[in-house]
């Protein structure tokens, strides 16, 4: 079983492990306001998936990427997947997001420039484990 980096827990991530990168909470005066100057919904996505998203994922090795490229496809896949939730900020916890989901004017397709962008980025990590048999992992 695959397990979480550094744990003996089983690997199962969430879709916001991909906002990890724009996650701000006690960052607001340094990451936020470098965030606060680039456009989501415009050509400046690309620059916030490129410097901030996938970096804060590079640590992961091959087969936590295909894990987690897998759950992103499915939840493409489903038609009635909340992508908005994933971009909802929560004043009592230690989390807090760039943008809040009002202010994505598609949280779906910021999710699809997601996918596109670690197909490319990814290809020969997810193709590798992609041959293998992950019923061994």
């Amino acid at each position: 079983m695959l397990t979480h980096p550094n744990t003996n827990r089983p690997y199962n991530p969430t879709l916001d492990y991909f906002l990890g990168g724009i996650e701000i909470y006690d960052q607001e005066e340094t990451l936020g306001e470098q965030l606060w100057k680039l456009n989501p919904n415009n050509e400046q996505r690309n620059t916030i998936i490129k410097e901030h998203i996938i970096p804060h994922l590079q640590n992961l090795s091959y087969r936590h990427k295909f894990i987690l490229t897998e759950k992103l496809e499915q939840a493409l896949n489903d038609t009635n997947h909340d992508f908005e939730n994933y971009f909802e900020n929560n004043p009592n916890e230690n989390y807090q997001i760039a943008w809040e989901a009002h202010e994505i004017n598609t949280p779906r397709t910021f999710f699809e420039d997601i996918f596109h962008i670690i197909q490319d980025r990814w290809k020969h990590e997810l193709y590798k484990a992609a041959k293998e048999d992950q019923s061994t992992w």
